[in-house]
């Protein structure tokens, strides 16, 4: 165990140390406010305060870990050992610059407690956060840090028999459309058809009629496909359900079908399911219980993981009905437009309710890519996405971190603008598991 001496703890302070002394580097940490308990520690220790007691492992501290609130705090990034640093501190630090400060205001989402202007959707955007102006988006910066702190706790403390983690990988698979023309309503087929038909979307036209007759497989049904690869590669997977009541913006197949509910028990006995609640949810505590209870009621099982549809999340009202109906797990940590790390960490983490200044149970699963990104907001290839693809996994490989990817069942079709995706998906796991 290292004990850290400071010389006031509070939530903030327990908070981070604890993600980044136990969570990345796998080494247990104590607190104390007592010099002389410090002094008699016989085992690694660091002073994290104003000033050093002598010549102790010693990080300056800034004031952020000590106060209550949110503050607009100005930032002044430099680099140090080509890394993106901020909170400076003083030469008697051993490091340049408050790592565990620094750690809380990116992993807290600071930032998106102040005001920002909000995108279309209502969602906190990439160009608006410090690691996008910083071009540091693409880098698990908090887990980079964590290592920088390492190599220098084993220069000071060399005998202490250190543990590493391991890296892991999650595929997600969001489920906003499961079908693309079978089991819809009578009114949105014939809609889907005039609209196909005026549009002189003749393949279209064609598709929906051989789909609905039963000739040919609905494009959009590759469960089949994702979970023998799930087998064969013997990955962690999780598909996210839409099962909200029909709007403009959720157009997944009734949850009253049948077909559809069997759909979601088929899956439910090879993979875990989660709730994808759907767009109008966001400040909606009483549509994600409606939502989370008829999932449920469909798998006879808890739900405990979730992630918003169209990643609409606002901090910290839905967290907290998250929380609020016993959700453990929320996986919408990421951008729509931008791949990287929201968070700057590739480590799941435990949100931090910046209004109650308290831990709150919830793992937050931060992703570090998206499908739709990548082809419709990026505009890239196939095979450019799979470079992007390589260099995200091997950021989050160096620090043995978790490499969570976010896919739709519908990118899997080789459909219309998903022509070989199907095959970006497979060489992903290929990347991501070797």
């Amino acid at each position: 165990m290292i004990l850290v001496y400071t010389h006031k703890i509070t939530p903030r302070l327990r908070y981070i140390f604890k993600h980044l002394f136990t969570r990345v580097l796998q080494i247990p940490v104590g607190f104390t406010t007592v010099i002389e308990e410090f002094i008699a520690h016989n085992g690694p220790k660091m002073t994290y305060s104003k000033a050093p007691l002598g010549k102790e492992f010693f990080i300056k501290s800034n004031e952020l870990l000590f106060e209550q609130g949110v503050n607009d705090i100005e930032i002044s990034v430099f680099h140090w050992e080509n890394t993106p640093c901020f909170f400076t501190t003083g030469p008697k630090s051993i490091l340049p610059f408050d790592v565990f400060a620094a750690s809380f205001y990116l992993i807290s989402r600071y930032e998106e407690y102040l005001p920002h202007v909000k995108d279309q959707f209502e969602r906190f955007t990439a160009e608006q956060s410090l690691a996008y102006k910083y071009r540091f988006l693409e880098k698990p910066l908090v887990d980079v840090w964590a290592y920088k702190l390492l190599e220098k706790i084993q220069e000071k403390f060399p005998d202490y028999p250190y543990k590493t983690r391991t890296y892991n990988f999650i595929s997600t698979i969001d489920v906003d459309n499961a079908y693309a023309y079978k089991y819809k309503s009578l009114v949105r087929g014939t809609g889907g058809f005039i609209k196909d038909f005026f549009g002189l979307r003749l393949k279209n036209i064609w598709d929906r009629f051989v789909v609905i007759t039963n000739i040919k497989k609905d494009p959009y049904s590759t469960f089949d496909t994702i979970l023998k690869l799930k087998k064969d590669k013997g990955i962690s997977t999780i598909f996210f359900f839409l099962i909200a009541d029909y709007t403009t913006f959720d157009t997944n197949v009734s949850a009253a079908k049948s077909k559809f509910k069997l759909l979601i028990k088929n899956v439910a006995d090879y993979a875990i399911v989660g709730l994808h609640p759907s767009y109008f949810s966001m400040k909606d505590e009483t549509l994600l219980k409606k939502e989370k209870e008829r999932l449920e009621g469909i798998t006879n099982t808890p739900m405990e993981k979730s992630r918003q549809h169209y990643l609409r999340f606002s901090l910290p009202e839905t967290y907290q009905n998250l929380i609020d109906l016993e959700i453990k797990e929320d996986y919408s940590m990421g951008y729509a437009s931008h791949v990287g790390f929201r968070a700057s960490t590739c480590t799941p983490f435990y949100f931090y309710d910046l209004d109650f200044e308290i831990q709150t149970p919830l793992k937050i699963v931060p992703f570090a890519l998206m499908d739709t990104t990548l082809n419709d907001y990026m505009g890239l290839t196939p095979k450019q996405s799979l470079g992007k693809i390589r260099d995200l996994k091997n950021e989050v490989y160096a620090v043995n971190g978790t490499f969570v990817t976010l896919f739709h069942n519908e990118s899997l079709s080789d459909y219309l603008r998903w022509k070989g995706w199907r095959k970006v998906y497979q060489s992903m796991l290929k990347i991501a598991t070797t």
